[in-house]
């Protein structure tokens, strides 16, 4: 969540504990480093065996293959799921870097025209990144250059982060785990190693190849020898065949307005022009292919905006420093497409589709409105974007409603990749692939507001670097279905339900069904814990609604499959209750299947585990340990079956609230997922 103050609450210093297990695919060997000859074709879905999660997460049309899977003669990075490294932050926890002279090579596993490229480079020593070439062969004959940046990644430091390298700690009141000290107060001072907390380590590039190419053909990615090259670590390769432009000739045309294609000339006033002209003669808005330089809002309102394709039509800008503070706090702007502020009446019937957003935001600053999609924007629809370098993807401030987004893709952001925030109702983010957010993926946030009736369904989340992938602060009626969320890296988990942030309670139901999981489970530090890959937290009230956690599924948890926990200065006043938990499956737990860290209570039914770490139940409740159990009830319904190291992970003797309380059990890592 972008958020206009501190993540004080939940001191937010931590790490995740290496617990990771080689990815068994069934598929085609991992590449080793020296293999020459190609390799077979991989395709995976968040570093998994595509049947693994059938029918769960986006599908955008693109295969996905991950660079270990390749062949290479450089050197296979990971496993390892400790917080500031290369490998945590990698899709499926490992990646192949690159020397000089050194490549990897894909084989294509169907028709392509297009590639996408995640990658990491190093930063400059002062910060604000480098550039570097990465040559592309297919074929071993056709080939071009990209050249890669690092300037929109690498930040450091405590929340909100820095961009210097060098800087000392932001906030040295607050209490860090390197010196278990809070240094301002510590005689002698601590030395804190610098650069301190270095994340949000990658970024990705798209590039059209000119032709399309068969399945079989190689595509070889090489750091060639000459000067600029610099060690780079591949993660993934995402390949696909992209429809032609789309042409639309009855419109308004910008270029028709004056919109220059060739991005030297500002175009925000021709678009400004065209969507005016286009309301009053009932038109839609049409943006040939081109990249059109916008460096500030656009704004939006009953009017349809059309692109070619977001591989065609680029809308890109630069960060604009205001000559003063705008009356929302902002102290920049960029590229955007806004509806009205709720507080004018927000927009209505906007509809925008076709297009790449290509921000320019290198810092987080939580009350900079510099995101892709923003505003309040009711029965309008949002889809095939492309958005890319904004600080979020798409923030909505409500209240508004009946708004749908689907099929859009949203890379490296700064903060969030969507977040319905304030008195969002009635609508659904569906298909949608949302990778390196810089903080949840996906956020219902009810903050003073209660958003209600909202569904989130068939997204797929991979590694959220900061906090969840998809997270749900307070409100009503909600769904989260059929999502695939993956390798989240610190501070938050893959699902996550919270009273927080200064949301609304939980009311009515919450629908969590049909989603999975995968290497979830962060390492929470300054509490010394491992969160579960579903947690549910209790902090500014208690977690009391109908909520139904159905047919879920949960693999390779680094810690807990399930987690219920409250902050430890209100353990005594807040509670989750209300929780059901049915046809549940969970394959590989570092410790426990449900680790219970709150007063309350739950149901299971059908909850069927196996490849668990410790205990099944891990019941600590509220640590006061009374005579007559934890303060935590678990209720069995029946069919739950599977085994931790003690028997049957819900065994009887668990039952109803038996305390089992192993603060700080060790982490077993468990195998591959496979199929059930």
């Amino acid at each position: 969540m972008a958020r206009s103050f501190s993540r004080r609450t939940w001191q937010r210093t931590v790490a995740v504990v290496a617990a990771a297990a080689v990815i068994g695919l069934g598929l085609g060997g991992t590449a080793r480093a020296g293999t020459e000859k190609a390799a077979a074709a991989v395709v995976t879905r968040a570093g998994l065996d595509p049947a693994l999660v059938a029918g769960r997460g986006a599908d955008l049309g693109f295969a996905e293959q991950e660079a270990e899977n390749a062949a290479t003669n450089g050197k296979v990075i990971g496993p390892d799921r400790s917080a500031y490294t290369l490998p945590a932050e990698a899709s499926g926890r490992r990646a192949v870097t690159l020397e000089r002279g050194q490549y990897v090579e894909f084989t294509l596993p169907s028709a392509a025209d297009a590639i996408s490229v995640r990658y990491s480079i190093p930063d400059a020593p002062g910060g604000g990144g480098i550039t570097a070439p990465l040559d592309v062969t297919v074929n071993g004959r056709d080939r071009t250059t990209m050249t890669l940046t690092s300037k929109y990644a690498w930040l450091y430091n405590q929340y909100p982060f820095s961009n210097d390298p060098n800087a000392g700690l932001l906030h040295d009141d607050w209490w860090i785990t390197e010196c278990g000290c809070v240094p301002q107060a510590t005689t002698p001072a601590p030395v804190i190693t610098k650069p301190f907390r270095p994340n949000h380590f990658y970024d990705e590039q798209r590039l059209l190849l000119g032709k399309r190419y068969r399945a079989g053909d190689t595509i070889r990615l090489a750091v060639p020898e000459r000067a600029g090259a610099v060690p780079t670590t591949v993660d993934v390769l995402d390949s696909q065949s992209v429809a032609p432009p789309r042409i639309v000739p009855v419109a308004a045309n910008v270029l028709a307005f004056g919109a220059d294609p060739t991005g030297r000339r500002d175009s925000a006033g021709a678009i400004d022009k065209a969507i005016t002209f286009a309301r009053r003669a009932h038109l839609k808005v049409y943006i040939p292919p081109g990249t059109y330089q916008v460096n500030r809002h656009i704004v939006v309102d009953d009017v349809t905006v059309e692109g070619a394709g977001s591989w065609y039509t680029v809308i890109k800008g630069h960060q604009v420093t205001l000559d003063a503070p705008a009356p929302d706090g902002s102290v920049h702007t960029g590229v955007g497409f806004y509806g009205r502020d709720a507080s004018a009446g927000g927009s209505r019937n906007v509809h925008l589709s076709g297009f790449a957003i290509e921000g320019d935001v290198r810092e987080r600053i939580d009350t900079d409105q510099v995101n892709g999609i923003g505003g309040a924007l009711s029965d309008s629809t949002i889809e095939g974007l492309y958005i890319h370098h904004t600080k979020v993807g798409l923030w909505f401030d409500g209240p508004m409603s009946n708004l749908r987004v689907t099929g859009n893709m949203i890379t490296d952001q700064i903060a969030d990749g969507l977040n319905f925030h304030i008195g969002v109702t009635d609508s659904a983010v569906r298909n949608n692939f949302i990778r390196n957010s810089g903080d949840d993926g996906l956020a219902m946030w009810s903050e003073k507001t209660g958003n209600a009736r909202n569904t989130f369904d068939r997204n797929t989340v991979q590694t959220p670097v900061l906090a969840n992938g998809i997270a749900i602060y307070g409100g009503a009626d909600n769904t989260v279905s059929n999502n695939l969320v993956a390798d989240p890296i610190r501070e938050g988990s893959a699902l996550h339900v919270g009273s927080r942030f200064g949301a609304v309670p939980f009311t009515g139901h919450l629908r969590i069904t049909g989603n999975t999981t995968v290497r979830a489970g962060t390492y929470e530090l300054n509490w010394n814990i491992g969160l579960g890959a579903i947690w549910f937290y209790a902090l500014e009230g208690d977690v009391a609604a109908d909520i139904q956690v159905t047919g879920d599924t949960f693999l390779d948890s680094t810690y807990n499959a399930i987690m219920l926990v409250a902050d430890w200065p209100v353990k005594d006043k807040y509670t989750i209750r209300g929780v059901h938990f049915k046809d549940v499956r969970v394959d590989g737990t570092g410790t426990s299947v449900v680790s219970a860290r709150a007063a309350g209570a739950a149901t299971f039914e059908n909850v069927d585990a196996r490849n668990v770490g410790a205990v099944g139940v891990n019941n600590c409740g509220s640590f006061n340990f009374p005579a007559t159990g934890s303060e935590f009830s678990l209720t069995d319904l029946g069919g739950n079956d599977g085994g931790g190291t003690t028997g049957p992970w819900l065994g009887s003797w668990e039952l109803p609230n038996t305390i089992t309380c192993d603060d700080r059990p060790a982490v077993v890592t468990p195998p591959a997922p496979s199929p059930w």
